[in-house]
């Protein structure tokens, strides 16, 4: 017996038609990173320059946790590394010319990230979950520890730098220049990763990211693109802490310590991890709070628990995230590949 039954098939995307909200977004967001050292004093510029950098921070742990997969709680080790190897090279050798300090802390993010990755992703044996976010959290603290009692770097007093930025003979101080640097180096950083998660290879780790297993049996090298995501990862950190340790002029052993490392998960799951996008909100929103909070004498004493309860609020009532609120669940997965018309088609069952 045969029949004919009229099937309607809808793409994989059938809202891309529909309005999207995150490029509207990111529009306006754009818009204000160009105008905000227009209107601001210049001390509210170094302090939106620092929520800039560690935008770029935040970049990172999404590109693991929200697209591969991978828990780490010890991102923070990038981050200072890379600060306190720029940190060495401006007050052992002088070096401070910022052709060379962003390449520093790149290649220090990605060897770093790479020998971990190397322990902690690439054995014979797939890792479980709990297993490479305790390995990076005890490998973190373990660094944190060490540098804290190594006197050369200064021990628990961290190191200062007493140069500022150069390009040639020309100091970029903080300030608007520096504010600048920090938001073309955040756009490039996020329009690169947006380009990565899009690609073929992005298509790849969306299928990981919904069921690895399924991506082994199919023949994929699953902890193979978990590495190398991870060392990307660590490269954009080491980026965001060579930065930081220019523009605070200061780095210390917290800056690759828990403390850190817990923040920037804050930010992914406060802003909506998975999306880019989520992460940079969830820095402007979580120290816009604390800035607002310790500037004010009633809570000044416990501010730290007031944004405690608001995270814990928003992460529960909403596990998306603030962009969660505004992004279907569709447009904050995303799509792949072109758009494609609805059509009718006949599909014929054989019985």
């Amino acid at each position: 017996m045969k029949q004919f039954i009229n099937s309607k098939l809808l793409s994989k995307d059938s809202g891309r038609n529909k309005f999207r909200v995150i490029p509207l977004v990111e529009i306006i967001l754009l818009l204000l990173l160009l105008v905000v050292p227009l209107f601001v004093s210049d001390f509210l510029t170094i302090i939106i320059t620092r929520m800039l950098i560690l935008c770029i921070f935040a970049i990172s742990f999404d590109l693991c946790w929200g697209f591969a997969g991978i828990l780490t709680f010890g991102q923070a080790l990038f981050f200072g590394m890379a600060g306190y190897a720029v940190a060495l090279f401006a007050n052992k050798l002088g070096f401070v010319q910022i052709w060379g300090v962003i390449p520093i802390g790149i290649i220090v993010g990605f060897f770093v990230s790479f020998l971990i990755a190397w322990f902690l992703l690439l054995g014979k044996k797939a890792p479980e979950l709990i297993f490479v976010a305790l390995g990076t959290l005890t490998v973190g603290y373990a660094a944190e520890r060490l540098v804290a009692g190594w006197y050369w770097v200064g021990g628990g007093n961290g190191m200062s730098i007493y140069d500022f930025l150069k390009v040639g003979q020309y100091e970029i101080e903080p300030g608007v220049l520096f504010y600048y640097i920090s938001a073309a180096l955040l756009l490039m950083v996020y329009l690169l990763s947006r380009y990565l998660v899009k690609s073929q290879f992005g298509l790849v780790l969306a299928g990981i990211r919904q069921n690895e297993n399924r991506l082994s049996y199919l023949g994929y090298k699953v902890q193979t693109y978990k590495a190398i995501v991870f060392c990307i990862a660590g490269a954009i950190a080491g980026l965001a802490g060579a930065l930081y340790a220019h523009h605070e002029g200061f780095i210390g052993p917290g800056s690759m310590g828990i403390v850190l490392s817990t923040y920037v998960v804050l930010y992914g799951l406060f802003g909506g991890a998975g999306t880019l996008l989520g992460p940079i909100i969830g820095v402007i929103a979580i120290e816009s709070i604390k800035f607002t909070l310790s500037d004010i004498d009633a809570v000044k004493s416990y501010w730290p628990i007031l944004l405690g309860i608001i995270l814990l609020v928003v992460v529960v009532y909403k596990p998306t995230g603030l962009l969660g609120f505004i992004v279907s669940q569709r447009e904050r997965i995303g799509s792949f590949g072109s758009p494609k018309k609805d059509i009718n088609e006949k599909v014929e069952i054989k019985k």
